[in-house]
């Protein structure tokens, strides 16, 4: 989670100057209100986060112990693929996130029938990527998507128009469980080599191995 500061600073009684700061990692707040109010010169001191809200020190640092138990920053990896012979669909998800000082993957494939395409399967990858994250326990909170499908993302982020209803359909459930969720959604369109996990998954969907993890890896690996 990244946050901004927004303080008054007062060089003297008459001189009062409204400042804010560009967005930074949550981790830096500590030692930077540390020094803020070594100055004595910063006052009214708020702390804001991407979802908007905002909130004084105290309060601040009473969210921050309760985060501690929250999973936050996650990085979703989301393909599918699809079978025209068998008409069925893989779907590969991958969730990087953290627990307080812990980093843990979420991996899941899942076969699926009565799709129509490929396409049809990258929005099934993103919806049930949803689920997920809803099954974890993310609730408002920033989240970002990354996939190889351009196509599907620039329909989702309403660049391109969307003229399948069937796929319509799916636009509909996702903005919805998005919705519901309270979650700040972002994307990005990465090569598909920045996407082999999620592909693989899909692919050992198609080839009816199944997959579910959940594992705590090593904070320094953890993607971006």
């Amino acid at each position: 989670m990244k946050v901004k500061v927004k303080f008054i600073y007062k060089t003297s009684p008459e001189i009062a100057i409204p400042m804010e700061s560009a967005w930074f990692d949550q981790k830096l707040i500590k030692p930077l209100l540390m020094d803020l109010q070594k100055t004595g010169r910063a006052h009214n001191i708020i702390i804001m986060d991407e979802m908007e809200r905002e909130w004084n020190q105290k309060q601040f640092t009473k969210l921050q112990k309760k985060q501690e138990e929250e999973p936050t920053d996650p990085v979703v990896y989301f393909d599918g693929g699809y079978n025209r012979e068998l008409k069925k669909a893989g779907i590969g998800i991958v969730i990087y996130y953290k627990k307080g000082n812990t980093s843990y993957r979420d991996r899941i494939n899942i076969l699926l029938e009565e799709l129509v395409s490929n396409n049809e399967a990258e929005y099934a990858a993103l919806f049930n990527s949803l689920l997920i994250l809803e099954e974890i326990g993310f609730k408002n909170i920033p989240v970002l998507f990354k996939g190889d499908a351009q196509g599907v993302i620039k329909q989702i982020e309403g660049e391109w128009p969307c003229y399948e209803e069937i796929l319509n359909r799916w636009l509909d459930r996702i903005e919805e469980k998005i919705k519901k969720l309270g979650l700040k959604a972002k994307f990005e369109v990465i090569p598909r080599k920045e996407n082999k996990e999620a592909d693989m998954l899909a692919t050992q969907a198609l080839a009816h191995k199944n997959i579910r993890s959940h594992t705590e890896i090593d904070s320094g690996k953890l993607k971006d």
